[in-house]
């Protein structure tokens, strides 16, 4: 312990030893002490000496700091100082500020050394990784700052061998769980040296939920308003998601995206923003781009624009596009990302066109940012990345095309000049004193033309106002104008730079549009001015400028229609022949695609350059350069003999591409045809179907009521079976029938005897009403007849008499109706008895039995009655139940008939469908027999061509093109 105090400081008598032989020392305490404090003391002697003689431990001590992981891994303690003490020996990182640089380097390749070392025996990374599983913060903390210098030092080395290990990466991925933030942390730094360059790793830590977690540390840490911890979360996620299309397209998936979009929540007041806020947005934006990245496959890329859009994402990025206050290196890193979020996704082009600054009048956010670009005031990097915003807004849009080049017609321009329009800004920057905005306004005038043949042909229409008195000129003779003074006009930078823009404008323009050819070369000084520009010998400069005037003037050549006498194709090339030399122009031509910053603008379409006179060349003009050049070439060196060869076989390749585009167009019409025919006869046949399902029901419900109907068959039969035992039955208590007949016919003859009786009797009442009103009349007769009383009185006895006589008569037969009315008493009274008392029969009391058996058959007359009167009414309600279903079954039957004729009818268009489709097959039949016979002929006129040493293009490659295309513009449709 002594030896050990001293080592640390402690005063010694003898002489101090060196650092190499104290380390000699420890190493071999290390290695030999038997007790395990002296080897921890030990170890932790050789970590503090490990910083300041870091060689000397490395080469001595390594192997004995190996061999404790291994031997001593109960003690935590110890193996923290070794883990420690191999940290320090790896590990780059000085402490002291003044180191130099070669130090710096000799550091370097120690460290590089010392890894080597240390990772040569793969058993160690496998036993640290072991390491790392351990709680014990004085052990796992080490651990991993000792496997992140490791990869940094042996990154690919390391990799490879966590990779093979055994759960080794999902080890890793447990940091990020772990409730110690230093730990966390520096888990995440770990992490992102892991996944380097790495794609196999990468995909295992996106599948370990490496996403949800890094997330969740975003949120937890407050977006970007946190600290260092969200820019290495940050940096690790585009680790993760850089050049990965698998984990990009898991991230989506995910949708992880709609959880990015919290992070752009940017308030009112944006003054004041921290430096880590500002890298910590920075690093947001980027990985925005990282998902819609022009380089990701097309399909990949698509997808992310639209769920950007939808979920909201892309509405946060303009809100931080037009809010004010906002750093300007966000903001120009804001307008790149909304550029590649909209780049060729027409639904994200739409809402871009429709968002307004907020100013009063409210302003398209396109018109505020061509106002950036054209201001030489604001920020270079600013201005080129507007010019990227407007290009991407274009990209594959021509509804948006159409709509800046609207702007510049002479129909839409706002008279009242209140509101400046996308068009104006254009024209001013392309015609201001300024080259890099004379550039970057013919670059975006250029991409408003870009495939786009009828816009080129509007765009020609354009008149611009020159000065005041002198008339209007043509857009396409300003721009040269401007060309032909070249020097002359007092510019502010390169004056070569404006003289390219509006090259590159002309070139875009002309090409692939014979009217616009036309018109350039009706002015008689333009091919004079291309010619003078070529032949001179200028500088190297102005080289650039020869070549983009030969290009120009070859694509005056090449898409030459021959309507201008004077400048026909082959006077042209005659022209170069006596002037230039086709040698010496195509010389000239190719001093383009030499260029340094021509290869520079070809590799990614986004405009980044260091410094404004770098600015020479756009992304998509390398493309029409690297396509116009061979053709002109060739072009050039044609005979006229040739070139009428050549349009002849252009005659009849466009002729035969008309009937066969025709013959596409009729066979896609009979086979939507067909389709539609298809649908018909389907849907038929699902009525038909239906029809027959209401048929089936019908018929069941047939069924149903017959089985009804059969029931009440055998219930009525039951009914007349109850009736006939109910007679048996009284027949066996004595009563015979005949005698049961003789009391039914005493019964009615009384009742007619009682009816007679009642008809006579009311005959009677009714002469009595008479006599009563006679006897009136006559007392009022004798008053008005006493003038003559002589002469009636003996009419008025005799009517006495009479009167006398029918009251005789009348008190006669009231008696005989009071005998019968008590007779009738008597037979009810008699009834009556009957109901009260029972049945006695017997031969001693005939009397008794004569009444009790009339009173029976009046009890069984009744119920006869009454059963009857039920039978008959459930006989009526059979037959109207029976009437019903025989007129419900009759309206089936023609139901039914009117089905089986519409199915004959179906049956007769489907054959006659059949026969269509028979017919339809037979003419593709033909059709295909002409096509074949056009191809022959194809091939016959491209042998020929070959044979006068034209190129000539595979069908398939051009199939094969086209289908790209309509690929591309499928994925750019899909959604919605």
């Amino acid at each position: 312990m002594n030896f050990l105090r001293g080592v640390m400081g402690g005063q010694s008598a003898g002489a101090q030893p060196s650092g190499t032989e104290t380390i000699q020392k420890l190493c071999d305490r290390v290695a030999s002490s038997t007790l395990l404090d002296d080897r921890r003391d030990a170890v932790r002697a050789l970590k503090s000496l490990s910083k300041k003689y870091r060689l000397e431990v490395g080469f001595q001590a390594m192997e004995h700091l190996i061999n404790v992981l291994q031997t001593d891994r109960s003690d935590s303690e110890i193996i923290g100082y070794a883990l420690d003490t191999l940290y320090n020996i790896v590990s780059n990182d000085l402490e002291e500020e003044e180191q130099e640089e070669n130090s710096q380097k000799q550091a370097d390749d120690l460290g590089r050394q010392f890894t080597e070392i240390f990772i040569k025996q793969q058993e160690n990374i496998t036993l640290l990784l072991t390491f790392l599983e351990e709680f014990d913060f004085q052990v796992r903390w080490p651990g991993v700052k000792l496997l992140t210098s490791l990869l940094k030092q042996q990154g690919p080395q390391v990799q490879q061998i966590i990779l093979v290990s055994p759960m080794g990466v999902s080890r890793l991925m447990d940091l990020l769980a772990d409730s110690r933030e230093v730990i966390r942390n520096d888990g995440v730094l770990l992490l992102q040296q892991l996944t380097k360059s790495n794609a196999a790793i990468q995909k295992i830590v996106a599948f370990e939920n490496a996403f949800e977690r890094l997330l969740d540390i975003v949120t937890d840490e407050g977006n970007s308003d946190g600290g260092i911890v969200v820019e290495d979360c940050l940096l690790l996620l585009q680790n993760l998601l850089k050049n990965n299309n698998s984990n990009q397209n898991f991230f989506k998936e995910g949708s992880y995206i709609q959880r990015m979009k919290p992070w752009f929540e940017v308030g009112d007041d944006n003054s004041g923003w921290s430096a880590q806020k500002v890298t910590n947005l920075h690093l947001m934006l980027q990985l925005v781009r990282v998902l819609v990245s022009p380089t990701n496959p097309p399909g990949a890329t698509s997808s992310c624009q639209k769920t950007m859009f939808h979920c909201g994402l892309l509405h946060q990025l303009c809100t931080i596009l037009m809010a004010t206050g906002v750093p300007a290196d966000i903001l120009t890193e804001t307008i790149n990302t909304v550029s590649e979020v909209i780049r060729g996704c027409q639904i994200n082009q739409d809402y871009f066109a429709s968002v307004n600054a907020p100013s009063n009048p409210p302003r398209p956010a396109i018109v505020v940012l061509l106002m950036s670009m054209v201001n030489e005031r604001q920020p270079f990097v600013l201005r080129c990345a507007v010019l990227y915003c407007f290009q991407c807004y274009l990209y594959k849009n021509q509804k948006g095309q159409g709509e800046i080049v609207s702007t510049l017609l002479p129909s839409t321009i706002d008279a009242t000049g209140n509101s400046v329009s996308a068009g104006q800004l254009l024209c001013g920057g392309l015609f201001s004193t300024d080259s890099v905005s004379n550039w970057c306004a013919a670059v975006a005038l250029a991409h408003a033309l870009q495939e786009n043949a009828t816009l080129k042909e509007q765009l020609l229409r354009v008149q611009l106002a020159t000065s005041i008195g002198n008339p209007p000129v043509s857009l396409l003779q300003q721009c040269t104008n401007i060309l032909s003074q070249g020097d002359k006009i007092d510019r502010r930078g390169s004056k070569v730079q404006t003289r390219v823009g509006l090259l590159m404008l002309l070139c875009t323009w002309l090409s692939d549009c014979p009217i616009a050819v036309t018109h350039f070369l009706h002015n008689s000084a333009n091919i004079p001015f291309l010619t003078g520009q070529i032949a001179e010998n200028l500088g190297e400069e102005e080289q650039l400028v020869q070549g983009l005037c030969a290009l120009l003037l070859g694509i005056c050549i090449y898409y030459n229609d021959n309507s201008l006498e004077n400048y026909k194709k082959e006077k042209l090339k005659q022209l170069i022949e006596k002037r230039i030399g086709k040698e010496n122009f195509i010389e000239k031509l190719g001093f383009i695609s030499k260029h340094e910053l021509y290869s520079r603008a070809a590799q990614k379409p986004q405009p980044s350059f260091s410094s404004p006179d770098h600015m020479m060349f756009d992304h998509e003009f390398t493309k029409l350069v690297k396509e116009l050049e061979g053709i002109i070439t060739k072009a050039i060196y044609k005979s006229s003999e040739e070139d009428k060869q050549e349009e002849e076989v252009k005659k009849s390749l466009e002729q035969h591409d008309n009937i066969v585009t025709h013959y596409k167009k009729v066979i896609r019409e009979q086979d939507q045809q067909l389709e539609e025919l298809k649908q018909k006869v389907n849907t038929l046949k699902s009525q038909n179907e239906q029809l027959q399902t209401a048929v089936t029901q019908q018929i069941s419900q047939i069924q149903q009521h017959k089985d009804q109907y059969n029931l009440l068959k055998v219930q009525l039969g039951k009914d007349n079976q109850h009736h006939s035992s109910h007679s048996d039955m009284l027949q066996m208590n004595g009563i015979q029938p005949e005698e049961i007949s003789k009391l039914r016919q005493e019964i009615e003859e009384l009742k007619n005897k009682h009816e007679v009786l009642q008809g006579q009797l009311r005959e009677k009442d009714s002469v009595i009403e008479n006599l009563k009103s006679l006897q009136s009349v006559t007392g009022i007769t004798e008053q008005s007849s006493q003038i003559a009383a002589s002469s009636g009185l003996e009419h008025a006895n005799e009517l006495h008499r009479e009167l006398e006589a029918l009251r005789i008569q009348i008190q006669s037969q009231s008696s005989d109706i009071s005998k019968l009315q008590s007779e009738k008493q008597e037979l009810l009274q008699q009834m009556g008895l009957f109901r009260t008392k029972p049945y006695c029969w017997g031969k001693a009391q005939n009397t008794a039995s004569v009444a009790a058996l009339g009173h029976s058959s009046a009890v069984v007359a009744a119920k006869n009655n009454e059963l009857e009167g039920r039978l008959l009414q459930e006989i009526k309600e059979l037959k109207n139940e029976v009437k019903a279903l025989s007129e419900e079954k009759a309206l089936l039957k023609q139901h039914l008939d009117s089905i089986n004729s519409t199915v004959a009818v179906l049956q007769d268009e489907k054959s006659k469908l059949h026969q269509e489709v028979a017919e339809s097959k037979k003419e593709q039949d033909d059709l295909l027999v002409l096509l074949a016979d056009q191809d022959q002929k194809i091939l016959a006129l491209k042998d020929k061509l070959k044979e006068l040493g034209e190129p000539v293009e595979d069908e398939d490659d051009i199939e094969s093109g086209d289908q790209g295309d309509e690929d591309e513009e499928e994925d750019g449709e899909e959604e919605d």
